[in-house]
This record gives C-alpha cells, sequence and structure tokens, in this order.
C-alpha cells in the first residue's frame, strides 16, 4: 500500500497520484467530488493496473480517461483501460482520429480544446497548449471541491495557461529539464533544439515563473511532472521548489515528484 499524505481538512475529497511521469509513460490519477478519472494513459495496461493496485487505487472505479495529446507515452493503454472496464476516452476530435490505433473500439466522448465539457459532477475545461503533437491540450477540473490543474508537454507558458491553471488546489506541473545539463548532455543538436523551442518542454526555472504566477494559499498538492532522465535531477526540482515556495511565504503543498518507474505517493487534500 503506498503512502497515503493528508491536509489539515479530512472532509475535503480530493486526491491526486503520479502513477508514471516522464518520456517512457504519463498517467495520472485525479479524484475530486464523486469523480475519479486518468489523466493519460501512457504506460502499458499491465504496468498501469499493477501502479493502481500497488497505490490502492481502484482501477474499476475511475470513470474516464483524459488524453492530453496523441504521443504514445500518453495514451498508449488509453484505449486498452477504456476496453477493459467499459469507461469513456475522453479526447479532443483530432487526437482520436490521429490516435485510432490505440483507441480501437473504445468510447470516445470528444471535446473541442477552448470548449468546458461536463462529466458526471465535474466540470472538465480542456484548455490549449503549445507542443509538437496535433491538438495538445491542458486540464482544468472543478468540483464542489475547486479546481486542479494538470499542464505538461508545453514549450512556452502563454497568459491563456496562466489565467486557466489560477486557484488550484492541486497542480501536476511539467519541469523537464535543467538548461546547463540539456545544452551540456549527450542529447544530438536537433533534439536538443526541439525540447527548447516553443513547441517542446518547460524547463525548471520556466515552471517556477510559472508557479510564482499560481501560487496562492488554496495549493496544497503539487507534482512536478515529466522530468528528464538525462537532463535533470528530481533533488534538484525538489531543492529549487522548496526554497522558491518558501521565499514566496504564500503557500506551503505537499510536493512530489512524478518518477518514471514507480507510482508515488496518493496525496489526500
Amino acid at each position: 500500500m503506498g503512502e497515503l499524505l493528508q491536509s489539515d481538512n479530512p472532509g475535503a475529497r480530493v486526491k491526486i497520484c503520479s502513477l508514471a511521469s516522464g518520456s517512457k509513460g504519463n498517467c495520472l490519477y485525479l479524484e475530486t467530488g464523486d469523480t475519479r478519472v486518468l489523466i493519460d494513459a501512457g504506460l502499458s495496461l499491465r504496468e498501469t493496473l499493477l501502479r493502481m493496485e500497488a497505490t490502492g487505487i481502484d482501477a474499476a472505479s475511475v470513470h474516464a480517461v483524459l488524453v492530453s495529446h496523441e504521443h504514445i507515452d500518453h495514451i498508449r493503454s488509453a484505449g486498452a483501460f477504456s476496453r477493459r472496464f467499459k469507461v469513456p476516452v475522453v479526447a479532443s476530435h483530432l487526437v482520436s482520429r490521429k490516435a485510432e490505433k490505440y483507441l480501437h473500439k473504445a468510447k470516445v466522448v470528444e471535446f473541442e480544446a477552448g470548449c468546458a465539457l461536463t462529466f458526471r459532477d465535474v466540470e472538465i475545461d480542456p484548455f490549449p497548449i503549445t507542443h509538437d503533437a496535433c491538438d495538445p491540450v491542458g486540464f482544468i477540473l472543478a468540483s464542489r471541491e475547486g479546481r486542479c490543474g494538470s499542464a505538461t508537454d508545453l514549450g512556452i507558458v502563454t497568459r491563456l495557461v496562466q489565467e486557466k491553471l489560477r486557484g488550484c488546489r492541486a497542480l501536476n506541473l511539467e519541469s523537464n529539464h535543467d538548461p546547463e545539463m540539456l545544452m551540456n548532455g549527450p542529447y544530438p543538436w536537433e533534439l536538443k533544439q526541439r525540447i527548447r523551442s516553443r513547441h517542446g518542454h518547460l524547463s525548471n526555472g520556466e515552471s517556477l515563473e510559472l508557479l510564482h504566477e499560481l501560487a496562492h494559499a488554496g495549493l496544497e498538492a503539487l507534482v512536478m511532472a515529466h522530468l528528464s532522465e538525462v537532463n535533470n535531477h528530481p533533488d534538484h526540482v525538489v531543492r529549487t521548489t522548496e526554497s522558491f515556495l518558501a521565499d514566496q511565504n504564500v503557500c506551503a503543498p505537499a510536493i512530489v515528484i512524478g518518477d518514471q518507474y514507480k507510482a508515488g505517493p496518493v496525496v489526500e487534500i
């Protein structure tokens, strides 16, 4: 059974758990109100179920799989999970067409980026981000328990991203690379350029700049996501994020580093 972190607000019903985070597969469990979802399903179905079992999350209780974009590290088992548990995949029309082979015979609920939809007791707001995919989005889930947000795989922080992610109780936020490690590392130049581009990934510094805009007294859980195994280090991200938040003196959320090879703790707020 995974570790359970609790806040001082036991009446709340928000849970967040990074089941996998990185270039080999991404999957986030989020529970708010009476709705439980996976945001992305980039592991194999077998590995996804093993990690859910290890953290005490009942896979059969999940109501939907939300897909941010069509890259395999985000969509690998979305269709398989949907078929196994008879729940919908929530994806944009463009992504559902692009990833048809992964979603074969799955029930798909389509959305248009920028247009919110109601699902059970939650409003899902998929907002556009910049990435080298056909129709990438971040997500806001709003219920009576408050707002929760997820934004990974984005090359730049737009004003829209800032505005959408404001006021969240729980955030899943990309902190992909250290620029010096990236530039001095082994990646070919073309890949380095792609990562640093407007359609690549946020650096640690860019993530903290965004966090500067988002920090507020109600932010209780923060997952730092999609860390590069080659161009970043979890200890560095924890240290700099904790130092940054201490200097801000606005909030003190539970901080979790998304891991590629094991599920993180379930954070309950």
